[in-house]
């Protein structure tokens, strides 16, 4: 038994070395747009692109006002409008978000759509999405930015977004958001969420033009124009679940796209306990995995080998007086709280919170097998 956990914990620290040194660098959580490019020290050439903000909204009555007054008070030196797509909501999202435009005087700027049924073949979020692409169509921004209806942007991340676009002829530029951290099951979790999603998508492969890992975030993906009309606007990918991954791989097929991290746009949703976290990861866990039983089979050995088998190994070394399997144990944990803690740091996360990785692990594996 105890050259069966040997085995198994020196596989799990292999397997972090090389995670650590041969996997895009995902871990570094380096990607950042404030650190890259700063839109405020960017010259480009009179006039700034032309942009159309494109808000999908349904019963977002609690969050519309803030998110639509933060587009509207953009400090962006170009044409800026907004559209909001009123997806049949059954509360007052589109009343709020006309009242609060007149409260600024920015009514001018604000065009709500009533969102059409949802046909045949669609996702709701998609299906939003493409009508507001149509109603554009008519007069074509050079940009349009995706954001979703819980998203609050400070007043220069649009003149950031368009600046990293323009010096660097990017099809497609978007930012995984910071998502909210305050009660005590998001700080355990959802610093964890951002770090598995780079693991799954490392973002300098996703950058590379020459890799082809493709991915994007959908609460923050500002996309030309000209690239969304060359995949037909959401039409191609209206079948996916996970929709800003698939709008990443479709644009990357045409043209270079870049994906980063912020620390400025926020997600105003909560989620302040376990369930509400649950049902998040629940809703795509399993579409990540294809439906497929045996991709769920191998994730799930997968997850217990890379997360679990070093801290039992550790923990089952101590408890045998064997040296050589409790120091490879805490070997192979240590290497995964070095990984962890890049993203745990970008959300201000305790470092003890490293160690606890194996047991978040534990938690989303468990959330994967209720997705199936």
């Amino acid at each position: 038994m105890e050259s069966i956990g040997l085995g198994l914990a020196m596989t799990s620290a292999a397997v972090w070395v090389g995670l650590l040194t041969l996997w895009g660098g995902f871990w570094l959580a380096d990607q950042r747009l404030h650190v890259q490019n700063d839109g405020q020290n960017t010259v480009l050439s009179e006039p700034w692109p032309t942009v159309a903000v494109v808000i999908p909204a349904r019963n977002e009555a609690d969050l519309i006002g803030r998110v639509v007054r933060s587009h509207l008070i953009q400090s962006y030196p170009g044409f800026l409008s907004v559209i909001l797509v009123d997806d049949q909501s059954t509360d007052k999202t589109a009343q709020i978000a006309v009242q609060v435009a007149k409260e600024i005087d920015q009514a001018s700027r604000l065009r709500v759509l009533a969102g059409k049924p949802l046909p045949p073949g669609w996702t709701g979020k998609l299906w939003a999405m493409d009508q507001g692409f149509r109603h554009l169509q008519a007069q074509p921004p050079d940009y349009v930015l995706f954001t979703d209806a819980d998203i609050d942007h400070p007043p220069e991340s649009l003149q950031q977004l368009v600046a990293k676009a323009e010096s660097e002829a990017l099809d497609l530029v978007s930012l995984m958001v910071q998502l909210r951290c305050q009660s005590f099951w998001e700080k355990l979790l959802i610093p964890a969420f951002i770090f598995f999603f780079q693991m799954l998508y490392p973002f300098r492969w996703v950058n590379n033009p020459h890799k082809k890992t493709a991915a994007a975030a959908g609460g923050c993906a500002l996309i030309r124009f000209s690239a969304l009309e060359r995949i037909d606007g959401l039409q191609t990918i209206r079948h996916a679940l996970i929709d800003d991954c698939a709008l990443g791989a479709a644009v990357k097929a045409g043209g270079p796209i870049w994906l980063g991290l912020s620390t400025t746009i926020h997600s105003l949703r909560p989620y302040p306990s376990l369930p509400s976290i649950w049902r998040m990861v629940t809703r795509s866990a399993y579409t990540q995995l294809h439906y497929s039983p045996w991709l769920l089979i191998g994730t799930v050995l997968g997850m217990a080998l890379v997360y679990e088998s070093s801290p039992l190994a550790f923990g089952l070394g101590l408890a045998l007086g064997d040296r050589a399997l409790s120091l490879m144990g805490l070997t192979g944990w240590l290497l995964m709280a070095l990984a962890y803690w890049p993203t745990l740091r970008l959300y201000k996360g305790s470092p003890l919170l490293a160690l606890a990785l194996p047991f978040i692990a534990l938690l989303y594996t468990l959330m994967t097998l209720d997705s199936a």
